[in-house]
């Protein structure tokens, strides 16, 4: 009975060695608005991302498709370093395009950016590329101009090769939002209507005066010859 026990005990631990060890449960979806609030000091940028919608479009676009993306997220402190009232002389469009700026629409690794061709496109202004920026290498460092902006890439908060989260310690903004479009050419000037009417007055005037000074030049000439006529016959 006892050898029993023991061969029962053997196969109850030969079959429970075999047996395949549990699988972790899978990860949820990419949430950027998750990732930035674990990582702290982003408060201003989440609320960007979610007042814009902009923050579940990345979302969508990350968990539904191959698409890579890099994000650049400026800290607390950057948003408090602008102008004041700069946020609020946005309009709702301009907000939207602003978030959009610190996206670009492909996965960039830091060295990736050694190769990167210049200026690169941003999710801003669609496929009209018109919120291009710039991002250069200079040994470990990344810098990053718009035109109106210089930031550096102080962080590297996030990466699973197909999304890249940068932290940055400026609020990037596109030149176009400053840069007032071309004054439009004068139109060529028109002969005002009151000028042509005052020259054919003129005209006119010119022509009765000048037709007046032949008739009176005529009765003048027939008066002189009455009055030499009866001058001859008195005499």
């Amino acid at each position: 009975m006892k050898h029993m026990a023991l061969l029962l005990l053997f196969f109850i631990g030969l079959t429970s060695a075999q047996s395949p060890a549990a699988t972790p449960a899978p990860s949820g979806p990419t949430n950027l608005t998750a990732i930035l609030e674990k990582a702290g000091q982003f408060t201003t940028f989440i609320r960007l991302l979610q007042n814009t919608k902009v923050g579940d479009q990345i979302n969508t676009q990350l968990n539904n498709s191959n698409q890579g993306l890099t994000v650049f997220a400026p800290t607390d402190n950057a948003f408090s370093s602008l102008k004041p009232g700069t946020l609020n002389s946005f309009t709702d469009q301009q907000k939207v395009e602003l978030i959009q700026f610190h996206v670009i629409p492909s996965f960039f690794s830091p060295s990736q950016f050694q190769t990167a061709s210049n200026p690169l496109r941003t999710q801003a202004g669609g496929s009209e590329g018109s919120f291009p920026l710039n991002v250069t290498a200079s040994g470990n460092q990344l810098n990053i101009t718009t035109g109106v902006t210089n930031a550096t890439v102080a962080n590297t908060i996030y990466t699973d090769n197909q999304l890249a989260v940068y932290q940055v310690d400026q609020v990037l903004l596109p030149l176009s939002f400053f840069s007032s479009p071309a004054a439009p050419a004068p139109a060529p000037s028109k002969a005002k209507k009151g000028a042509t009417l005052t020259d054919s007055s003129y005209d006119g005037n010119t022509a009765d005066s000048s037709s007046a000074i032949g008739r009176s030049r005529e009765v003048f000439s027939v008066v002189a010859c009455i009055g030499l006529v009866l001058a001859a016959f008195f005499l």
